[in-house]
């Protein structure tokens, strides 16, 4: 099947509505503490089993979308998600929030597994042969634009719907029903791909064990401040709300600059430096915005943060891609990253209350630099082997070749008649024979010089005594 030529909006609509809830986090948070009888830590503890629902539904479906259909799967996830967040924002029952809020996860990260199927199949190598495909990247870029732009306005436009929980869930929900009439533009269900045999070891355990254990607690230390910035802005620094989301708006802008910067930037610096050192700089901005106590600090931790992170990402990414060419350590490392994401504003929230916010800051910026060290180590050892150095095994699916069956006909054998040649006699009667010509040989008589030896007497018995 041929990669499209137009844009696939359906896959960006869908990235979009999928990873809405987890951006739209810090504000979620927020109000569930505000506007419910909840703790801080109890607020957070709802926010981690969002995202840790929306990660399992990503572990069950990413390899399965095919098998149930791009179209149904995300029909059913959208209905799941606007039915989960819309329960959430209508009622006021804590328990009917926490199931309609695992509920909307469950959805979202339906929604999410089906964008990621349909965006990764646009780089099949017949896709690529098109003059005007849509690559990945470039479709992946188009998401993160959209949804950094739709949470930049709800975060300007929530805090001036009034207070209560159920803004920013709601806001949730009608996302999922407005993207609904696109997915009848998406394949019903496809055949299932044939499986490959013979799929050997990981290559590169060592690596990929190394890279895999330490990106959960990288993740975990990201969303763990981005679970709690909300409530930083408005308890600690003493911010309005409509401030505060001014402040996350320009920072999923500055974002969008960091994820241009890294496709612009390229191998230029390896994968080491930005890396090794990109994390360093993260840990600094966020202990920055944890202490902060007025708007330039608070605002200055936050944007410059979120420019960062998603740069290191990209190269983290990159980095798992190419320990393994058929991407098996990518997968793995997404999965181990995700579960961190779940976790995050649940660690967040208990460091901010048994700690307080500055305390809380200074352990992630240092729980970030002793994660980085693994990190940076194996990306020093896999910018040291050559591009040669592994040959990539490309899976090759086995196609079917159908059996063609040509019958044979009976072809009748035809019998030649006997012809009979007659014979000819040709009479030789009056024909003369060729007569030779005689030829006289001449007689050479051949002068002998020596003497004729004399003939003997008389032919006896030879005797000496004769």
């Amino acid at each position: 099947m041929s990669a499209p030529r137009t844009l696939p909006w359906p896959l960006v609509a869908l990235f979009t509505a999928g990873y809405l809830a987890p951006y739209l986090l810090p504000t979620t948070v927020g109000r569930l503490d505000s506007g419910l009888p909840l703790t801080a830590t109890q607020a957070g503890a709802i926010g981690s089993a969002l995202l840790l629902s929306s990660a399992t539904a990503g572990f069950l479906l990413a390899s399965r979308a095919d098998r149930f259909g791009p179209r149904a799967l995300a029909r059913t996830g959208l209905a799941l998600a606007a039915a989960g967040y819309g329960g959430a924002a209508l009622t006021a029952a804590v328990p009917a929030v926490v199931v309609g809020a695992v509920i909307g996860g469950f959805g979202s990260g339906t929604v999410t597994a089906v964008a990621a199927s349909g965006i990764a199949a646009l780089g099949a190598p017949a896709a690529r042969t098109q003059p005007r495909a849509w690559d990945p990247h470039r479709v992946t870029t188009l998401g993160l634009l959209g949804v950094s732009a739709l949470a930049g306005a709800l975060y300007l436009t929530i805090p001036r719907l009034g207070p209560g929980h159920g803004q920013p869930l709601a806001a949730v929900a009608l996302t999922a029903l407005a993207v609904w009439p696109l997915t009848g533009r998406l394949p019903g269900r496809t055949a299932p791909a044939r499986p490959t045999a013979g799929r050997g070891r990981l290559p590169r355990p060592r690596a990929g064990l190394l890279l895999t254990a330490a990106l959960p607690f990288w993740s975990l230390a990201q969303n763990s401040l981005w679970g709690v910035s909300g409530r930083i802005g408005l308890d600690q620094a003493r911010l309005s709300e409509v401030t505060v989301g001014a402040v996350f708006a320009v920072a999923l802008g500055a974002g969008l600059v960091g994820v241009v910067g890294a496709g612009a930037l390229g191998q230029r610096l390896g994968q080491a430096v930005p890396i090794g050192a990109g994390t360093a700089l993260i840990a600094v901005c966020i202990a920055l915005s944890a202490s902060a106590r007025d708007l330039p600090a608070f605002a200055a931790g936050e944007i410059s943060w979120n420019l960062l992170y998603p740069v290191v990402l990209s190269y983290v990414i990159g980095l798992a891609a190419s320990l393994d060419p058929r991407g098996r350590w990518a997968v793995l490392v997404g999965s181990a990253s995700s579960l961190g994401t779940a976790a995050g504003p649940l660690t967040g929230s208990v460091l901010a209350a048994g700690t307080g916010f500055p305390v809380m800051g200074r352990l992630l910026g240092a729980g970030l630099l002793l994660v980085a060290v693994p990190m940076t180590a194996v990306a020093l050892r896999a910018g040291r082997r050559t591009p040669h150095g592994e040959i990539p095994v490309v899976d090759i699916p086995v196609v079917d070749i159908p059996v063609v069956e040509i019958p044979v006909l009976e072809i009748p054998v035809r019998e030649t008649p006997v012809v009979e040649i007659p014979v000819v006699e040709i009479p030789l009667a009056g024909v003369p024979a060729p007569q030779a010509p005689a030829v006289e040989i001449p007689v050479v008589e051949v002068a002998l010089g020596t003497p004729a030896v004399p003939a003997q007497r008389a032919y006896d018995t030879a005797s000496a005594n004769t």
